[in-house]
């Protein structure tokens, strides 16, 4: 198992690595490589619950997300699409897991989030507007679920839950803003190793 770990971060090394200073090649190559890793790791976990099977179909549809990034821009809506689906998938996951309470300070820090995030880029966005509003919201409901799990039962699980969810928002966010709205040269390797790190984690989490 531990070379298992071993394998998916070297690979998500590379990953990240090409997306900063490497060839085109090996950034196309490393992130599918890196997933196939991470779907390999859910895999093996010794008991998959449906929670673990919904988090092995997120990353299946993070993949088919991936793929479309490769295709002209007007494709970009069926991007948002999948990754709407992989989150939907994952915070059903996590919900299936826990008894629902409410930690107010949380939900309404990603209000403010969300709200800041859409005012950045509304003016930019033109007909996908509402397909980025949706896919931001389902990304504020992942990151509240793994948090109201965390506060409810504070495990190793959980921590690593919101940690996950945590990058995933952040990269969310960066790949929407340089997308968008304000471009920047170190957005591709911060973005990455923020999304690669939030999927490891969720994978992780299936292991406590």
């Amino acid at each position: 198992m531990l070379w298992s770990f071993i394998a998916v971060v070297f690979s998500g090394w590379l990953f990240v690595d090409a997306t900063y200073r490497g060839p085109v090649w090996q950034r196309w190559l490393f992130k599918p490589v890196t997933l196939l890793l991470l779907l390999a790791l859910a895999a093996q976990t010794p008991v998959l619950t449906p929670a673990g099977y919904l988090i092995i179909l997120g990353l299946v549809a993070t993949m088919v997300g991936d793929a479309l990034l490769l295709l002209r821009d007007e494709r970009i809506i069926y991007v948002i699409g999948a990754y709407f689906l992989s989150y939907l998938l994952y915070t059903i996951g996590f919900a299936s897991q826990m008894t629902f309470s409410v930690f107010w300070p949380l939900p309404i820090l990603l209000l403010i989030i969300g709200a800041a995030l859409i005012a950045v880029l509304w003016q930019h966005l033109a007909e996908l507007r509402w397909p980025v509003c949706t896919y931001i919201g389902m990304t504020l409901l992942m990151v509240w679920i793994a948090g109201e799990h965390y506060f409810a039962r504070s495990s190793d699980h959980s921590l690593s839950l919101l940690a996950g969810t945590g990058f995933l928002l952040i990269s969310t966010v960066l790949w929407l803003v340089s997308r968008f709205r304000y471009p920047f040269n170190a957005a591709r390797a911060i973005i990455a190793a923020s999304y690669f790190a939030g999927h490891f984690l969720i994978v992780r989490s299936l292991y406590f």
